[in-house]
């Protein structure tokens, strides 16, 4: 289930997008301020974020940068052109006015949570000297530790981990998101078999760049290593 985090600090409006998107079939994040939603970003790794921008806290204006690899759609009654202009050249993904229909904020949805597979999805991820094919769904490592570049394939689960947590570097990938995206991929994979996966992949990832990737954070989830 894909999720979606909604930053406004509107309660009405909040919960009527967040009713919309729930019977539209998406998992919904909530957060009141700039800060709020600076913290749950850290620690967890929604597919899009819907930002108003009048917020307690950070502003939507200066949450915005602090967002890489998420589309953002700004909501906003902010109607002039250049502020418009201004927020899609800064990183947003699309803006729309308030007020607005519901139906039109939800098709707003669906395309900005495809656009990256209409523009040709990356055909790799990368992070730290290692690489993730996502057609071959093998990994390979640019250190030294790997002898001639040979790519290691992992299984299914261990994929959607590793995409997941590359999807999101540096940041925690909680266990509950790491479920839920994995189920896209592989259904073989449960809560008491997820420290095993984690455990295998860390393992691989240890033989081909000589050092520990993967974190665990204790009672949240997992991160990739900078160190």
């Amino acid at each position: 289930m894909e999720k979606i985090l909604i930053v406004d600090d509107d309660v009405y409006i909040g919960d009527a997008v967040g009713e919309v998107l729930s019977r539209s079939g998406y998992g919904v994040l909530r957060a009141y301020s700039g800060t709020e939603a600076k913290l749950l970003l850290e620690r967890d790794a929604p597919d899009l974020v819907l930002l108003d921008l009048m917020l307690p806290g950070l502003s939507g204006e200066e949450l915005l940068p602090l967002i890489g690899g998420i589309p953002v759609i700004v909501m906003s009654a902010k109607a002039d052109v250049e502020d418009k202009v201004s927020l899609l050249l800064g990183g947003a993904a699309d803006y729309i006015t308030k007020p607005f229909d519901t139906r039109e904020l939800v098709a707003r949805v669906k395309v900005a949570l495809r656009r990256p597979a209409l523009a040709g999805e990356r055909d790799t991820l990368s992070f730290c000297g290692i690489t993730l094919d996502l057609g071959m769904r093998t990994v390979s490592s640019s250190s030294p530790q790997q002898s001639r570049g040979e790519a290691v394939r992992l299984t299914p689960t261990e994929f959607a981990i590793l995409k997941a947590l590359l999807s999101n570097p540096s940041r925690v990938v909680t266990k509950s998101s790491l479920l839920d995206r994995i189920a896209e991929e592989t259904p073989d994979c449960t809560e008491s078999s997820l420290k095993t996966h984690v455990s295998n992949l860390r393992g691989k990832l240890r033989a081909i760049s000589g050092r520990d990737m993967i974190e665990a954070v204790w009672g949240i989830g997992f991160r990739l290593s900078e160190e």
